[in-house]
């Protein structure tokens, strides 16, 4: 994690959490990953390509509503792998496991708007452009807009 992704302020340029300085703050990350999934609605998973057999990036909930079943997910993945389709494969993974396993009923995703890429990854995987809200998020940039896309559980193909 700590030299595939996380140390890089390229691949963390538009994350809410901050580029990792030294492994220790990946150890100690990691260490906190591992206790969550005592919770059984802990969903946190890395995204490691079987040719390579190391985590390349991330992907998680990163929130959630039980009263609606809708679930916000997040990812990132390390600059070597963008623009592989890797990253549109995993959301699509996720987006299956928490409509058929989980019985979620609304995914949803945000990115910065001068991060049209991820963006992209989203409409990719079936989800819809919802807005954009504008200086409502807060990223390694700054005060962002944040653009919204969801799909609901009828949607998916």
């Amino acid at each position: 994690m700590y030299s595939n992704w996380a140390s890089d302020e390229e691949v963390t340029r538009y994350l809410t959490w901050p580029t990792h300085k030294n492994i220790e703050i990946t150890e100690s990350l990691l260490s906190t990953w591992v206790k969550s999934y005592d919770n059984p609605a802990y969903y946190q998973w890395a995204i490691v390509p079987k040719s390579l057999n190391e985590p390349i990036g991330s992907i998680a909930v990163v929130h959630s509503d039980d009263s609606i079943k809708m679930a916000h997910v997040g990812y990132c993945i390390g600059k070597p792998w963008w623009g592989q389709g890797i990253m549109t494969e995993s959301l699509n993974a996720v987006i299956h496991f928490l409509f058929n396993e989980v019985g979620m009923q609304r995914i949803e995703c945000r990115h910065d708007t001068r991060n049209p890429a991820s963006g992209a990854v989203m409409r990719k995987c079936g989800m819809q452009y919802e807005g954009t809200l504008r200086r409502a998020d807060r990223n390694n940039q700054g005060i962002c807009d944040a653009a919204y896309y969801a799909i609901l559980a009828p949607e998916e193909e």
